[in-house]
């Protein structure tokens, strides 16, 4: 449950009801737009606008959707896929699984059950899972916070603040991962500060070892677009003044062209090690089904952190790279294998990136 007894957790409550409108169009999307009276389908499309705020590597947005017979289908849009730095296709599903936690959660919002079938056809791989609306329901006070926290929720590079989160707080995080009755085992790990230095050297490992690999940085490259795209990296998102957006294509040339692998273990050195809590999510199996529930729990966490006003960001290089996920999972052996690792604290607001409309992921 949602604690209002600290200070930062009541200002963020009543912030939330005055950002539902965010910086981008598809962050504008009004309730009151809501179709209550129109045809499932149109409120079934109307809800998409919520799934596609999820997040994603590289900004890549890989998920399709289709709505058949008032059922939303969710699918693995592969073309999006990224072969050097995922190529098992792990993390497109887990961005999947956010993507579908998203939208359960705007449907409750609305005041609808949420049903959902995972991976309901073994012959289609791409169609991860169908989404129908049940009956009418209470909406709880907790869904409606994470639902406001939607458009507020977007990854921050920025340097975190040096303010250590509340330790209830942190309960609360790790709770939210492993509270929606998940059909699968997830674990969650706050990273103690007796071990920190072993898992902030695995991340610099990880940003040599990928930046030294020219068909790792050729693929990132192809990611970072300008904010107008509607996809990839922004130079923004990196801490790049939004004036610079036009850089975009130079960027992207010395990102492929030269091993800047240390500079960038350099930065990320210094938030891991600065950052007030890193903690990583856990599966108990490496499956499918396992990276949409760690994609649910994902989403989940991330919507609870920013009800409170706390930002994150994404340190998943030791777990891309093989041989250092297997040193990851042996750290904690009890845990299952490791699907996410990232740093959590406060910031100053920054910019969000842009996003596909729903007509753009919608299958013709």
């Amino acid at each position: 449950m949602i604690n209002f007894s600290d200070k930062r957790s009541t200002s963020s409550f009543l912030a939330t009801q005055h950002q539902s409108k965010s910086t981008s169009n598809l962050r504008k999307a009004l309730e009151d737009e809501f179709p209550v009276d129109g045809a499932k389908t149109e409120q079934l499309k109307f809800l998409l606008n919520y799934a596609v705020l999820a997040p994603s590597s590289h900004n890549t947005q890989p998920w399709q959707f289709s709505i058949v017979n008032d059922v939303i289908e969710l699918y693995a849009d592969r073309t999006r896929a990224l072969p050097s730095a995922d190529p098992d296709d792990r993390e497109l599903i887990i961005s999947c699984g956010a993507a579908l936690f998203h939208l359960r959660i705007a449907i409750r919002h609305f005041g609808y059950g949420d049903l959902v079938e995972i991976l309901p056809e073994k012959t289609q791989p791409n169609l991860l899972a169908k989404i129908r609306l049940g009956s009418k329901r209470v909406v709880r006070l907790e869904e409606n916070l994470l639902f406001r926290a939607i458009g507020r929720r977007y990854t921050n590079r920025l340097s975190f603040e040096d303010c250590q989160l509340p330790k209830s707080l942190q309960s609360e995080l790790e709770v939210a991962c492993c509270s929606e009755g998940n059909y699968l085992q997830i674990a969650t790990q706050i990273i103690p500060e007796t071990i920190r230095p072993e898992i902030v050297n695995l991340i610099v490992e990880g940003d040599r070892l990928q930046m030294a690999d020219p068909l790792f940085r050729q693929e990132l490259a192809q990611w970072i677009h300008p904010d107008r795209s509607h996809d990839g990296i922004p130079p923004h998102a990196q801490g790049i003044s939004r004036r610079l957006d036009p850089l975009a294509p130079l960027i992207s040339f010395a990102v492929s062209s030269f091993d800047l692998g240390k500079s960038q273990a350099d930065k990320d050195y210094q938030l891991a090690i600065k950052a007030p809590v890193l903690m990583s999510i856990f599966s108990n199996g490496d499956t499918a089904e396992d990276w949409i529930a760690t994609g649910e729990a994902l989403a989940h966490l991330l919507l609870r952190a920013r009800v409170d006003d706390i930002w994150a960001s994404f340190f998943n290089q030791p777990i891309q790279v093989s041989q250092l996920r297997s040193r990851l999972q042996a750290m904690f052996p009890d845990n299952g294998y490791p699907q996410i690792l990232l740093r959590l604290g406060y910031a100053k607001e920054t910019q969000p990136t842009s996003r596909r409309s729903v007509n753009e992921a919608y299958m013709k």
